[in-house]
């Protein structure tokens, strides 16, 4: 079990200053991702990395407005701890946001550390059906930004090289949910596009793309290099989605 960073117990007691005995669950959720979007990287692992914060989930009775601006008055504190603002859900809104957030609350499920409390995830999953639709939308969307990015780089090299880069993490998340969608572990965006690339019966042009997620910028000559692959990648991919069925 990945050891729960110091400001998160922080963070646990000052929810519980907040909001008491409403206080159900407290998870910190990402661990697994972080550090594999770290070793990518190259980062220290154990380091402070502003760049990625730790992100938690509190399950409370009920959030008012008085709890929301005790919590404000110490997001300041909590941002300089390497901390995400915490997402507050009410226990009656939670079970019921699965079909809504498939993507944000599925990636919590299979990631996530119970801090104090019960698990709240305990007995619940997401809906395979939900996910098949939220990646649909996700493939599709993606897919019809790539169109219009290059309609609009007029084919020049610069401009598509900024598209390449900007969509990169995008990209990734991506392929991380449809291999969740597909029962793979995700939160290596890399063995994610490996996986996709199996799946699609292709050598190349997913993980490609995965690469760029911390790079700032690439040559025009790149771009260019790359796009073609990365266009139809996407394309074979949202019909892959699409045709996506629970008996395969």
């Amino acid at each position: 079990m990945p050891e729960i960073p110091a400001a998160v117990r922080t963070l646990d007691t000052e929810l519980r200053e907040v909001f008491g005995s409403r206080v159900q669950s407290v998870v910190v959720y990402g661990i697994h991702t972080r550090e594999a979007r770290n070793h990518h990287a190259g980062a220290d692992v154990h380091g402070h990395d502003a760049a990625r914060p730790v992100h938690t989930l509190a399950v409370v009775d009920s959030v008012g407005a008085d709890d929301l601006r005790a919590c404000a008055a110490r997001l300041s504190k909590w941002r300089d701890e390497g901390l995400a603002t915490p997402l507050l859900l009410a226990s009656d809104e939670f079970a019921r946001s699965l079909d809504v957030f498939p993507f944000e609350l599925n990636a919590i499920l299979s990631d996530h550390v119970v801090v104090s409390g019960r698990n709240p995830f305990e007995g619940l999953r997401v809906e395979a059906a939900d996910l098949r639709r939220a990646c649909e939308v996700q493939a599709r969307g993606h897919l019809l930004h790539l169109r219009q990015a290059f309609i609009e780089s007029e084919g020049r090299g610069d401009p598509l090289a900024v598209v390449v880069v900007r969509s990169a993490p995008a990209w990734a998340s991506l392929l991380q949910n449809v291999a969740r969608l597909d029962g793979r572990p995700a939160h290596d965006p890399t063995a994610a596009a490996r996986h996709i690339e199996r799946a699609l019966g292709i050598t190349s042009g997913a993980e490609n793309i995965v690469r760029l997620i911390d790079v700032h910028e690439i040559t025009s000559t790149d771009a260019l290099r790359v796009f073609p692959a990365y266009l139809d990648v996407a394309e074979r991919l949202t019909r892959y989605v699409d045709q996506w069925s629970t008996a395969k």
